[in-house]
C-alpha cells in the first residue's frame, strides 16, 4: 500500500484519513470500518474471544489456523472456502474459539497497515462509539488521525460519516478532512440512515445480508474498545483493552510491539 507523503505529526490535531491513502504517521489511529470489520471485531473481542488477529489476505488467515482459532472474513462480502464464519457482527457474538482470525477485503488491511505507523492503534464503529470517544479524549493533545477503511481504495460513506461522528466529539484543531467528515454528519438524521444510504450497504443487500446495516447501525451498546497490541509482516493482534498486556501463548515470533 502506498502512502502520500504528508506532515508527520499535528499535535493536537484531528485529523480524518478519507481513504488508507491518507494513512500518516500518528500518535493515535482510530481505525473504522463500519460495514463490517471493526463491528465484527468489537463484537467478537465482547462476546469473549481473548483477541483478534486481523490479516492483510485470506491466505495468511488459513496459515494461522490451528485449534481454539475460528476463522472469519470475506470476499465480496461472501464467506470465502474453508473459512468458519463471514465478517459479520451478529455471527461474531457467540464465542466458538478462543481467538478469531479476520481477513477482509478492506478493514483488516487497513488496520495492519496504521500498525505500521502509529505509536496506538484502536479501532471503532458505531457500536463502541462512546468507548472510543472516552478513549481518544484520554490522550490530551496527541496527534490523532481517524482512518476510514473505505472500499476499494476510495472513499466509503459510511466510514466517513462514522469519522464525522467521532471528529465533533473531540476537541482540538480539525483539518479540512475532519471537517469535510463532520458536514457528512449533518445531511443524515440518524446514523442508520447514513449506513444504508452508502453503495457497501447496498452491495450487502444484494447478498441478502442487509440485517448487517441495522446491527452496524447500533449506536455505543458495548463498552469495548479494541487496540492493536503486536503487529508483524501482514498481521496485526488486537485485544479488548487498551494498554493490556499480551497473554501467555500469544505468538509473537516476528512481531513488533505498538
Amino acid at each position: 500500500m502506498v502512502f502520500r507523503s504528508r506532515c508527520p505529526y499535528l499535535p493536537g490535531v484531528i485529523d480524518v484519513a478519507l481513504t488508507p491513502a491518507d494513512l500518516r504517521p500518528a500518535e493515535v489511529a482510530v481505525v473504522i470500518d463500519v460495514l463490517r470489520a471493526t463491528s465484527t471485531a468489537t463484537r467478537a473481542l465482547s462476546a469473549g474471544y481473548r483477541r483478534v488477529m486481523c490479516t492483510e489476505t485470506l491466505a495468511l488467515a488459513l496459515g494461522l489456523r490451528a485449534p481454539g482459532r475460528i476463522l472469519a472474513g470475506e470476499r465480496n462480502g461472501i464467506k470465502p472456502p474453508e473459512f468458519d464464519q463471514g465478517n459479520s457482527p451478529a455471527e461474531a457474538t457467540e464465542r466458538r474459539g478462543d481467538e478469531l482470525v479476520l481477513a477482509t477485503t478492506n478493514g483488516a488491511p487497513t488496520i495492519v497497515a496504521a500498525a505500521g505507523c502509529a505509536s496506538r492503534v484502536i479501532l471503532a464503529c458505531l457500536l463502541n462509539l462512546d468507548a472510543v470517544v472516552r478513549t481518544v479524549r484520554s490522550h490530551e493533545e496527541a496527534d490523532v488521525q481517524i482512518v476510514c477503511s473505505g472500499t476499494d481504495g476510495e472513499a466509503a460513506l459510511e466510514d466517513v460519516y462514522v469519522a464525522g461522528r467521532l471528529s465533533a466529539a473531540l476537541a482540538g484543531e480539525r483539518t479540512d478532512a475532519a471537517l469535510v467528515a463532520e458536514a457528512v454528519v449533518r445531511g443524515f438524521p440518524t446514523a442508520f440512515d447514513a449506513l444504508a444510504a452508502s453503495r457497501d450497504a447496498a452491495r450487502l443487500r444484494a447478498v441478502a445480508l442487509g440485517a448487517d446495516i441495522a446491527e452496524c447501525a447500533l449506536e455505543s451498546v458495548l463498552d469495548v474498545v479494541p487496540t492493536v497490541i503486536a503487529a508483524r509482516e501482514g498481521v496485526a493482534t488486537v485485544c479488548a483493552a487498551a494498554g493490556r498486556e499480551p497473554e501467555p501463548g500469544l505468538d509473537l515470533d516476528d512481531a513488533v510491539p505498538v
